[in-house]
């Protein structure tokens, strides 16, 4: 064989060689892609999974005990979310919405409440009351819908005003979740004679009236109000009132009385 022959021999192998090492390189990165493809994908699942796990632990203030619609004995209006104080005779009504981890509810509440209980027991002024869940949309955690809860649990027991009354005198820090706690909501009960019974501590524990206190705030969304209290007396609202007091509330409620 020439020299020649025997070069064009080499040639060949060393470019079938090359070839070869080309093909090999070729299906080690393939190889490299199914894989990293398929940790990627598992990561992607996992990650996927996380945060429908978490999603799911999150409360969001409407309800970690999903149930039926409970509305509160006596409770009325339009779905049965108002909870009526005072006399359905009464020529004035105060329509309040309020959320009891709300600092200016409570405001409200402390310079109004005298007089409101004074019109209320005389049978001139009627009230109803809305709850809302604000703070807790807001802040996070569930003291709003909890206290409300209660509230309505109180409602059954025909002691709304009575501890209404009480969770705004102790209402806690805006910042701090406390009537999120059902031991706490149960301590307060037991300042309202006769409230606290083996019904409205299951009530209150159980989260009984949940979902109508997460309907009620859902009535309060679609209201468009501007945030808590609302306040509106025959329908007007008095709470943007600059110029309102006590005593012009009352003088409102007696004149409207006298027809």
């Amino acid at each position: 064989m020439s020299e020649k022959n025997r070069a064009g021999k080499r040639t060949a192998r060393e470019r079938l060689a090359v070839e070869r090492e080309k093909q090999k390189a070729a299906e080690r990165r393939r190889r490299t892609l199914i894989v990293a493809s398929s940790v990627i994908c598992v990561l992607g699942l996992a990650a996927v999974i996380g945060v429908v796990a978490a999603n799911s632990g999150k409360d969001d203030g409407s309800s970690d005990k999903a149930g039926p619609v409970v509305a509160p004995s006596g409770a009325n209006g339009k779905d049965a979310l108002t909870v009526p104080v005072g006399q359905e005779s009464a020529k004035s009504t105060l329509t309040v919405w309020e959320d009891f981890r709300c600092p200016a509810c409570k405001a409200f509440e402390s310079a109004y409440r005298t007089t409101i209980h004074e019109l209320t027991d005389a049978g001139k002024l009627k009230v109803e009351y809305h709850l809302a869940t604000l703070i807790d949309g807001n802040m996070g955690g569930s003291g709003s819908r909890d206290a409300a809860n209660a509230a309505a649990c109180a409602q059954d027991a025909g002691k709304f005003q009575a501890y209404h009354d009480v969770l705004y005198e102790n209402q806690p820090e805006e910042t701090k979740d406390t009537y999120a706690k059902s031991s706490k909501l149960l301590e307060l009960a037991a300042k309202v004679d006769g409230l606290d019974t083996p019904a409205f501590r299951t009530c209150v524990e159980d989260g009984t009236h949940n979902s109508w206190v997460v309907k009620s705030n859902q009535a309060f969304q679609n209201g468009h109000f501007g945030g808590t209290p609302t306040v509106l007396f025959n329908g007007k609202n008095i709470y943007a009132d600059q110029s309102m007091t006590p005593a012009k509330l009352k003088q409102m409620v007696e004149e409207a009385d006298k027809g």
